[in-house]
């Protein structure tokens, strides 16, 4: 129950107070007013006699603000569940309550009784809301939404630039909230792939505004949340990564194969490392130093200018920090328009602005391609890479359970090569592991959780893995994890990939788990051994009638691999065999596709 308290000042209290008061800015006395009770209300500064009056303040006229604050993630990878979690541990040092939720676990009917929301979330493909995220965009935006006048938020967006519809999911949900009576606790940030400082900064924002409403912010509590938040914790972490000794970097596939993929052992001792099957490693890769000696080359740059390379004033020399520091292989439409800004290339001012040009112009295409077709050789080293955003790391679904293999982790990298506008083109990561990285040396790593892609809780749950490619990695993660803990439940894979003969991955531990029965089934679709190309999806076709018996029976079902092309029609299969192995209309088996994701029995890691 709120008290009400009576006038707490001395006479010689208020005689100050009078002194101080009438000269303060808006701004001080907003900073004052925090150490006041939130039960006393300055109600007037002076009076017409000069005294300060500091009058009783009534239940009805006082502003009663929540300290509970409900945060909700969606996210794919992982990222923003840990951005979530870092937060929730910052608003109960300030002695908030904090829910904290994925989208997809939330009740729905509990917006009504939220008044602090604070959203973390991704966008995934072409402006798509993560998994785990799409029945909450669902409902806020269909007609059973409700209005939410009493409520205020504020919105952290992550996505990656290079896409059109950059941070699309983040910006939909501010768009309806505000439709529906919510207003903005702080402006949304947009965050690119480095989305370290930009959070930071929104982490700051939220903090002070919440603490501001409950009149007890300072200027000095606002510097030390800035600096808590921005210095991450000593233990190891996607900002402080661990640096992994390479125990082995081998080829898997045989010899006449057109493709490369690498399997790599990395050790994690000292690490203090935890992961479960289904987790992603983060790797930080670096540039090819030839690539970044040609684009030096072609700027006319001395190598051994310093730059900086991020906020806190550090320098490196220009050439390091644009072999580890900087992306130059990834052209956006953010980035273009900013180098075009920088220059007096008044044919690129201008083409920048054409989206059709951009967009083609953009692929394929990396720093080097745009500074040579354009001759741009006079821009400062200076403010060139401060147009450049931070190295990505990549991820990986890793391939190790740490049960099996304690102190290592795993993973399956596909090295990509490609040709592309005259030029022989090579992945970041997977060309430095191909042909840079050898056994014994490090790379920095962490830890990924993903909570979306897990093993079912009861090990005889059956379980259906659909992974093409490097697609397979997870699953042998799992297998492995199922192996030692002796897990009774059916294990069904399907695998796809060019040639048997030389494509077939890990090939002998499938044949292994198969003979020994911690593998139950397995249907593999090599593509290139017939005439007709045959993929997972047709394989799946083929044994349609036990796939549907296996969901009705409880299986989970998982996907692993390219999103835009296998993930989509191995859904779509997946709806057709439900559609006429139950006997409903493609409507229905959507919606019973829907639920399966609804209750985690459907799942995906797809990239």
């Amino acid at each position: 129950m709120l008290q009400v308290m009576k006038n707490p000042f001395t006479e010689e209290q208020i005689k100050l107070l009078n002194q101080l008061l009438p000269n303060l800015t808006e701004a001080q006395q907003i900073w004052l007013s925090g150490y006041f009770s939130g039960a006393l209300q300055i109600k007037e500064y002076s009076t017409p006699s000069g005294n300060i009056a500091v009058q009783e303040a009534s239940v009805a006229e006082t502003k009663v603000i929540t300290k509970e604050v409900t945060i909700l993630y969606g996210s794919q990878t992982g990222n923003g569940q840990g951005l979530a979690e870092r937060l929730t541990k910052k608003l109960q040092d300030e002695e908030y309550q904090v829910t904290i939720s994925s989208m997809g676990d939330f009740k729905h009917r509990d917006l009504l009784k939220i008044k602090n929301l604070l959203l973390i979330v991704s966008t995934h493909g072409e402006g798509d809301p993560p998994d785990n995220a799409i029945q909450f965009h669902e409902f806020l935006h269909g007609k059973r939404a409700p209005k939410l006048e009493d409520l205020q938020y504020s919105i952290l967006s992550l996505g990656d630039s290079s896409y059109e519809f950059f941070c699309q999911t983040g910006k939909d949900f501010d768009k309806r909230l505000q439709e529906l009576g919510a207003k903005q606790l702080t402006p949304r940030v947009d965050c690119d792939l480095d989305f370290d400082e930009p959070a930071a900064e929104w982490f700051t924002r939220v903090l002070f505004k919440l603490n501001e409403q409950q009149e007890s912010a300072s200027a000095s509590t606002s510097q030390s949340i800035s600096q808590s938040v921005s210095s991450e914790q000593t233990e190891y972490s996607r900002i402080n990564p661990f640096k992994a000794e390479i125990l082995e970097n081998l080829n898997l596939n045989g010899r006449g194969s057109n493709k490369e993929t690498r399997h790599l052992e990395l050790s994690l001792e000292g690490s203090n490392f935890h992961f479960e099957a289904g987790d992603s490693l983060g790797i930080y890769p670096e540039n090819d130093p030839e690539l970044v000696d040609a684009l030096i080359a072609e700027m006319e740059w001395n190598p051994e200018d310093p730059v900086p390379v991020n906020k806190q004033g550090v320098f490196r020399s220009l050439r390091e920090a644009l072999i580890s520091d900087f992306e130059i292989t990834v052209l956006t439409k953010p980035l273009m328009k900013k180098i075009a800004e920088l220059t007096s290339n008044a044919e690129l001012e201008k083409l920048v602005d054409q989206k059709e040009w951009l967009d083609d112009y953009i692929d394929g295409r990396d720093l080097l391609d745009l500074v040579k077709e354009f001759s741009l050789s006079q821009i400062d080293p200076k403010e060139f890479v401060g147009t450049l955003r931070k190295i990505p790391a990549r991820l990986y679904s890793i391939a190790s359970s740490l049960r099996a293999a304690p102190d290592e982790v795993h993973v399956t990298i596909g090295t990509v090569r490609y040709e592309a506008h005259g030029r022989s083109r090579l992945g970041v990561c997977s060309g430095e592991f191909a042909l840079r990285l050898e056994e014994g040396d490090t790379v920095p790593v962490y830890i990924q959780r993903n909570d979306n892609f897990k093993l079912p809780e009861n090990p005889d749950t059956p379980i259906i893995m659909i992974g093409p490619g490097t697609g397979i990695a997870p699953f042998r993660s799992f297998m492995q994890e199922r192996e030692e803990i002796e897990a009774k439940g059916k294990t069904w894979l399907f695998f796809g990939e060019q040639h048997y003969r030389t494509d077939f991955l890990y090939q002998v531990e499938w044949q292994q788990w198969l003979k020994e029965g911690v593998l139950t089934k397995m249907d593999v679709a090599f593509s290139r051994d017939t005439d007709e190309k045959v993929y997972v999806q047709h394989k799946m076709l083929e044994k349609s009638k036990e796939i549907y018996e296996w969901l009705e029976d409880g299986a989970v079902i998982y996907v692993c691999g390219d999103e835009k092309h296998m993930a989509a029609d191995v859904q779509n299969t997946l709806i057709k065999i439900i559609e006429e192995e139950g006997g409903l209309s493609v409507e229905e088996a959507t919606d019973y596709l829907a639920n399966l994701q609804q209750q985690k029995r459907y799942q995906r890691d797809v990239y």
